[in-house]
């Protein structure tokens, strides 16, 4: 999967504040928004872009898109979601959060039927510095570079940026996989998608507690990526019985019961540490480590 200048973006519930905020802020970053959809909104024209009610309206006047990336409100998400897998869209980005659990596990389903990439939701978008903004990133943060990010943690994916930045280590590309408690697409698939791009050289991986499969994301690093993999786990010095994150994904812990051994940030280091892939203990640290991996690679 390229992620270039030239692709053809569409945004969905881009009459939303924020989805017009954003919009704004993507186009002069220079992504190439060619169209907006907002069910009962269309045929106005915002900053410059053709709003149409739906996406396969939008899509019979523009010509096909490359990916998508949706602000609907959450209740609407996965209708907007759907409706985007059903046009042949991906991948697409979910900026919404907070999307019923049920509408998830519906809209997951649709998407490994269709085999439609899915980043989100509540995610902060995928940037590709110098190039391309697909959603909410803080791109001052970004420089041009080699170096790839996969996070869970959209606020802290800047500070780890910028701790690059100023080791002189730009960035290749950078995602935020969404915070939540249910998320669509993984550290696995990312780390496929990385390892077969010719501009990442190493990748930073930026998790935090919750969530149950860093064993198997640590063998498969140790078994397939053959890049140098850097990982650090935010929480590492929090008790083991709290949890951190977002607002929501705090609640959503909490409501689920007993914190498992298996979501602690302790636990998450010593899986990746098992299988001999550097953590930092701080994102400080960061570019210590992505240096030393990249010298002896």
């Amino acid at each position: 999967m390229k992620f270039t200048p030239d692709m053809k973006i569409l945004v969905q519930g881009i009459t939303q504040p924020i989805g017009s905020y954003y919009a704004a802020r993507m186009k002069a970053y220079g992504t190439n928004l060619v169209a907006g959809v907002s069910a009962g909104q269309g045929g106005q024209t915002l900053h410059g872009i053709p709003v149409f009610d739906l996406v396969e309206e939008a899509l019979s006047e523009v010509g096909y898109c490359d990916a998508t990336v949706i602000f609907a409100e959450s209740y609407s998400a996965l209708d907007a979601a759907l409706e985007a897998i059903d046009a042949g869209l991906s991948p697409i980005i979910l900026v919404t959060g907070g999307i019923p659990p049920l509408d998830m596990i519906h809209l997951l389903a649709k998407a490994q039927a269709r085999e439609t990439l899915i980043v989100g939701p509540s995610s902060s978008g995928i940037i590709v510095p110098g190039k391309l903004l697909l959603g909410t990133q803080e791109c001052e943060f970004y420089t041009p570079g080699t170096i790839g990010v996969i996070s869970r943690v959209s606020t802290l994916t800047y500070e780890v940026a910028l701790a690059l930045t100023q080791a002189k280590l730009g960035q290749s590309i950078a995602v935020n996989l969404g915070s939540e408690a249910i998320i669509a697409s993984s550290f696995r698939q990312w780390l496929e998608i990385l390892a077969q791009d010719k501009r990442t050289e190493a990748i930073v991986l930026v998790d935090q507690t919750g969530g149950d499969s860093e064993d198997e994301t640590a063998e498969f690093i140790a078994q397939a990526i053959e890049k140098p993999v850097i990982a650090y786990v935010a929480g590492q010095y929090t008790p083991e019985d709290k949890q951190v994150g977002d607002t929501s994904a705090i609640i959503a812990a909490q409501l689920s019961g007993p914190i498992a051994n298996t979501t602690t940030a302790q636990h998450k280091v010593a899986a990746f540490k098992q299988t001999n892939i550097p953590v930092a203990e701080y994102p400080s640290k960061i570019p210590d480590l992505v240096k030393k991996a990249l010298k002896y690679h």
